[in-house]
């Protein structure tokens, strides 16, 4: 079995879809099973509809409308028949959302996210179905709820493999095409789980990895893994092939083209991976798998913006050793600061962090008790893979450099 995934860019409107069926007759659809995400930035607006349920309840129905309209756009240039099941269908997830937003008492934000947020999926995946069924290709619709089992870390749950393997064998039908949600799956209580931020790229490799499956494909909007993010660099090279470690490196760094957990379980079964374009389905793309690190060999760009750079130093002077880090640690895990860089001397500590959930102040108050700070916010590490010097020289050019730190093949530079 083959595994494709479609993202939220592949699926954003009416002729976005119909270019998925064009990309399936292209490709062959026998013995497939498809992973789609939720439709444009539809998990953005029902974040927004989670947002205004614990702040503004007054316009929970406005947001909750914009999407809604947002879907019947759709709905109606797909399928002009306004007595087509599928409008049933959809008016049904609606009214779920609307019941658990009357109905609910739990005070807890990632639980209610992931009860609102995965109607999304389940809703793009419904309509594409419908239609890919509407224009003669049989498939099955599969709530992936029914599969992927997680414990229960709304948000950001974690896989119980053993489950979710016996429970995907059960349900899936080979030779036929299966069209299921990325990004959800459900706790041993029936909840809805999500499994994290992009998280259908790893719906796609939890299904192969469970499905010894021949390979998996994800669709974009780009030619395949470009060396550098062409919003930031003028040019850029499509990486033809990449090992699964040097992709494991570039994910770590921060490299936003594949999600960081999807790699391990495809790497463990040797399942090649293929990011592809979906404007140009018989382009080659680019294959993640055994082999040469990078073809062609080529210097990775990797930008993270909106990082703050942190450097303590003890107010005695004395040596920062294992006790003084090893607090700093602590705090940075109490904190929730996501670490990206790490530098050390004999009398200062330096990181580079993630502001993720905006808990800065908190944690530099806690740390100015016992250490002299200095930091700069709204910085931007940049990483260079396989660098040459003249990389380094092109960025000490063009940024002013607050840290740099080389290791191996790898160059950071923290810059403002």
């Amino acid at each position: 079995m083959r595994i494709f995934k479609f993202g939220g860019a592949s699926v954003k409107d009416a002729e976005s879809i119909q270019n998925v069926k064009t990309v399936l007759e292209k490709t062959g659809y026998q013995n497939l099973l498809v992973v789609v995400s939720a439709m444009g930035k539809t998990t953005n607006a029902l974040e927004k509809v989670v947002n205004y349920y614990f702040n503004n309840p007054a316009e929970i129905n406005t947001a909750l409308r914009e999407v809604t309209d947002f879907h019947h756009q759709i709905l109606n240039a797909l399928f002009p028949d306004k007595n087509h099941r599928v409008y049933e269908e959809v008016a049904y997830f609606f009214k779920k959302i609307r019941l658990f937003i009357e109905l609910n008492k739990s005070p807890n934000h990632p639980y209610v996210y992931d009860q609102i947020v995965s109607y999304g999926e389940l809703i793009s995946t419904k309509i594409i179905s419908n239609y890919l069924q509407h224009n003669g290709i049989d498939n099955r619709w599969l709530d992936s709820r029914d599969c992927i089992k997680t414990d229960s870390n709304y948000r950001d749950a974690a896989i119980d493999w053993q489950t979710t393997q016996k429970q995907i064998q059960e349900v899936v039908t080979p030779g036929s095409l299966m069209i299921t949600q990325g990004f959800i799956g459900s706790d041993t209580d029936g909840f809805t789980t999500t499994l994290g931020r992009e998280g259908s790229d790893y719906t796609a490799a939890i299904f192969a990895y469970c499905l010894d499956a021949q390979n998996v494909t994800i669709w974009k909007d780009v030619p395949g893994v470009l060396n550098a993010d062409p919003r930031e660099f003028e040019h850029t090279d499509l990486l033809r092939h990449i090992s699964y470690r040097e992709a494991i490196e570039m994910a770590f760094y921060g490299a936003s083209v594949i999600h960081p957990k999807t790699l391990q379980p495809l790497q463990q079964k040797k399942i090649p991976f293929f990011v592809k374009s979906f404007m140009a389905p018989a382009d080659p793309g680019t294959t993640i798998s055994d082999g040469a690190d990078l073809i062609p060999a080529v210097s990775c760009y990797i930008v993270k913006k909106n990082q703050v750079l942190i450097s303590l130093s003890s107010r005695d002077f004395s040596f920062m050793v294992e006790d003084h880090i090893g607090e700093v640690f602590k705090l940075l895990h109490r904190y929730k600061m996501k670490v990206n860089l790490i530098q050390n001397s004999a009398i200062s500590f330096s990181v580079c962090v993630d502001n993720k959930f905006n808990k800065l102040n908190e944690l530099l108050t806690r740390l100015e008790s016992d250490f002299k700070i200095q930091y700069h916010d709204a910085v931007t590490l940049l990483t260079i893979r396989h660098y040459r010097e003249r990389d380094i020289v092109e960025m000490e050019k063009k940024y002013q450099v607050l840290l740099k730190q080389q290791n191996g093949d790898t160059v950071q530079l923290v810059v403002s």
